[in-house]
């Protein structure tokens, strides 16, 4: 075989360029979906995870309202229609078995302010010791993170007695932290949840 035919039979410069162009595009649009892939199991992951976790949370708290007494903060007239229903960034009861124990505590549901930060929060259980003055904290611990807005809707009737304790929360889902893609505009859309509760009142 002559070398003209041993030629003539191999790849040129021009294919294999043409050749490398292919794969890179492929390459490239196969980098593409696996990144768009990769965000959307992030987004779906942050929002189930938190969702479940403010669920348990809020169903905690609701249960905590529906049992507690002497709730707080009330306002100066509750016949005034512009201070009642209260909203307030934290609410105060005493828990039902707290009573039934003897014990003279006070349980705080609080809206915190991250530290460094104006708009980001984070929900607080506490609990205080009445018999102090000003009462001391017994036990403090975050709830949530990544809150964006909780408030507490107290309405109350003459007594003041709570009537009704509505908690509306706006969370940013959230994950491990060092798992996040980082990507711009490409943040979890916020979860809200609003749930009301009735106390019963010890007669």
């Amino acid at each position: 075989m002559t070398r003209a035919a041993r030629a003539a039979r191999a790849f040129t410069i021009i294919e294999m360029l043409i050749a490398l162009a292919i794969s890179a595009t492929l390459l490239t649009a196969t980098l593409a979906a696996f990144d768009a892939s990769w965000r959307a199991y992030k987004h779906t992951t942050e929002a189930a995870s938190t969702h479940v976790v403010s669920r348990i949370v809020t169903h905690r708290v609701l249960s905590l309202i529906r049992t507690g007494t002497e709730f707080g903060p009330y306002p100066e007239d509750v016949l005034d229609a512009a201070q009642n229903p209260l909203t307030s960034s934290f609410m105060e009861f005493v828990a039902d078995a707290d009573r039934a124990a003897g014990l003279d505590r006070i349980t705080r549901i609080e809206r915190r302010n991250v530290q460094g930060s104006t708009n980001e929060f984070e929900l607080w259980y506490v609990l205080l010791d009445a018999a102090t003055e000003p009462p001391s904290v017994i036990e403090e611990r975050p709830l949530i993170v990544g809150v964006r807005e909780a408030m507490f809707i107290l309405e109350y009737d003459v007594g003041p007695r709570l009537r009704r304790a509505t908690l509306d929360l706006t969370i940013v889902p959230n994950d491990v932290e060092d798992l996040r893609t980082g990507a711009v505009g490409a943040e979890t859309p916020a979860i809200r949840l609003v749930a009301s509760a009735v106390p019963r009142q010890l007669e």
